[in-house]
Formats: structure tokens, C-alpha cells, sequence
């Protein structure tokens, strides 16, 4: 059974940094472009971040530039976010997602995602 599980989230200062984690089963993930969406209460949906198959260019919501990096590492079926200098207004259920056409463009659309892990939780606050 193919699925993604978010992990690595909770509750962080202003400033302070998490990592999260999104790791595949029952497929392998190298086949699909990774994708990481974020949705906060009473909001939208928002792509923040998405990387190729095998690594190269990756894009990023202009509102976490220069603060998040994605990364992967397919030997371990996982991809990365390491989230730094967190803001309040990053708080949102954080969800990554496997797109099997492995697009990654400048606009990151959750229409182009086939599979979805069931979120984790970032609250940023003091």
C-alpha cells in the first residue's frame, strides 16, 4: 500500500528551527517529485516547497525563501524540510505529497500531486 508519513513537527519559539520528515512505503519515491503543503486554519492550502526526483532544481514559496530547504534522500525513501528562522504565521498542518509526473515548478499546485501523507502539525509561538 502506497503512503507518506509526515513527521517531525510540534510546537517551536519564534526563530527557532524544525526539521520535518516525509518518508515513502510500498513505492519507491525516487519515481516522484516531492511536494510540501502547509494549511492554517480558515486558509487554503499553500505549495511552500517542492523537489525533483533525483534531486536538481527546487522551488519555494516566495513566503519561506532563504528560510526553508528541502532536500531527499532516496536511499532512505525520505524527503526534508528543514524549516529555520520560524515565523507565527508559519503555523499550519504541514503535508507532503508525491507527484508521479514529477513536476516541480515555479508554482507549487496541490492539482498536481497524486498522493498525500495525513499531515503534521508546526505551531510556531511563544
Amino acid at each position: 500500500q502506497l503512503q507518506l508519513v509526515e513527521s517531525g513537527g510540534g510546537l517551536v519559539q519564534p526563530g527557532g528551527s524544525l526539521r520535518l520528515s516525509c518518508t515513502a512505503s510500498g513505492f519507491n519515491s525516487d519515481y516522484f517529485a516531492i511536494g510540501w503543503f502547509r494549511q492554517a486554519p480558515g486558509k487554503e492550502r499553500e505549495g511552500v516547497s517542492c523537489i525533483p526526483r533525483r534531486g536538481g532544481r527546487t522551488n519555494y514559496a516566495d513566503s519561506v525563501k532563504g528560510r526553508f530547504t528541502i532536500s531527499r534522500d532516496n536511499a532512505k525513501n525520505t524527503v526534508y524540510l528543514q524549516m529555520n528562522s520560524l515565523k507565527p504565521e508559519d503555523t499550519a498542518v504541514y503535508y507532503c505529497a508525491a507527484d508521479s509526473i514529477n513536476y516541480c515548478g515555479a508554482t507549487i499546485s496541490e492539482y498536481d500531486y497524486d498522493y498525500w501523507g495525513q499531515g503534521t502539525q508546526v505551531t510556531v509561538s511563544s
